[in-house]
């Protein structure tokens, strides 16, 4: 069991250690295309929330967001690997924040290709989101072992 759960872990956590591995090649001097296709998705995001929620999203400079998204990644799926809660923090945390920016489905027409191709990605990573909670939940859940001292019994003769 204790390998089967460490192979499941392994390949989740593969899909967020090799798309690290694959943004932070592609990174370069100029941030690589993952800058390239948050910027304009980071810019329509923050301009919604200011005019829908009236929430002010602090300037924030976009590469270092990639950056940030590419640690997250690398470190919270390698920590996930050994089964760690942090790790699965981490995993969580870049898919709260990437999610809703990369996959913005609901800022096209239902009939149109993009909605679409958006709606699937979007609901896949939903799905990778629910498997992070149930880790946590599950990790929550199992009690914590407590060592017994052993008592040691006089000898009497």
């Amino acid at each position: 069991m204790a390998f089967t759960s460490f192979l499941g872990r392994l390949l989740f956590a593969s899909v967020f250690i090799l798309s690290a591995y694959q943004e932070f090649n592609e990174f370069g001097v100029d941030g690589g295309p993952a800058l390239k296709t948050l910027k304009p998705k980071f810019e329509v995001f923050t301009s919604h929330a200011h005019s829908h929620a009236g929430i002010h999203v602090p300037e924030i400079e976009v590469k270092q967001l990639v950056t940030a998204a590419i640690v997250a990644k690398g470190i919270g799926g390698i920590l996930f690997i050994f089964g760690s809660s942090l790790g699965a923090y981490l995993l969580l945390l870049h898919q709260i924040i990437a999610t809703p920016i990369l996959y913005d489905f609901y800022n096209y027409d239902a009939e149109e290709r993009e909605f679409n191709k958006l709606f699937i990605k979007f609901t896949q990573n939903m799905a990778l989101f629910g498997a992070l909670l149930f880790f946590i939940g599950m990790k929550n859940s199992i009690p914590k072992r407590h060592h017994k001292k052993k008592v040691l019994k006089t000898k009497t003769y």
